[in-house]
């Protein structure tokens, strides 16, 4: 894996495409066992960022369920806005059903509680949350991430769905944002 130019930003390679795979596993096998007993658990999408993670997922979710999206957005260039906007809203009922919202990235937790309140509203009978990426170091929420693939830093990450001002999604592996490389191409471009 080597660096990747996106718009003004270098990202140099962070986890690859098979150590994904191995995440998504853990989490599907977790989720497979928890949820054996309840009645077709309905799996929520959040888009855009969710789909490769949400796509992977059901591949390995052995349970009879039903799938269906949501899309919030709360990010502008390389951070949060702190503010959620619903751009799609649920689409089927989540009356009285148990709910696994599936997220590509949880970071300060306000889509997270956002969305909480949306499924609440809706007659949700349970929710749980599974996602790709969980940065704890900067989650200021108070609901339980219950199904986290992988922990880290409170650094900015591209690919395998997280994007950089809408690109970056159709990386396979993911990438984290290289300062000192990004500082180098703005003073080649300035000369």
């Amino acid at each position: 894996m080597k660096n990747v130019q996106l718009y003004d930003k270098s990202f140099k390679p962070y986890m690859s495409y098979e150590e994904i795979q191995k995440a998504i596993d853990a989490v599907a096998e977790k989720i497979n066992i928890d949820l054996k007993d309840e009645h077709t658990p309905i799996f929520l999408g959040v888009l855009t960022g969710s789909f490769m993670f949400f796509g992977d997922l059901m591949k390995r979710i052995t349970l009879e369920c039903e799938t269906c999206f949501i899309r919030l957005a709360s990010y502008e260039g390389t951070s949060s806005t702190g503010q959620v906007k619903q751009m799609l809203g649920l689409t089927q009922s989540v009356k009285d059903r148990n709910i696994v919202v599936v997220e590509d990235i949880v970071d300060t937790g306000g889509t997270i509680t956002e969305l909480y309140k949306i499924l609440n509203e809706n007659g949700a009978k349970s929710i749980r949350t599974a996602t790709l990426m969980y940065k704890p170091g900067s989650y200021k929420g108070s609901i339980k991430i219950d199904y986290p693939a992988c922990s880290i830093p409170n650094d900015f990450i591209v690919g395998f769905g997280l994007d950089y001002d809408q690109i970056g999604r159709n990386l396979k592996d993911i990438y984290v944002l290289d300062p000192e490389e990004t500082e180098k191409r703005k003073a080649i471009n300035v000369r």
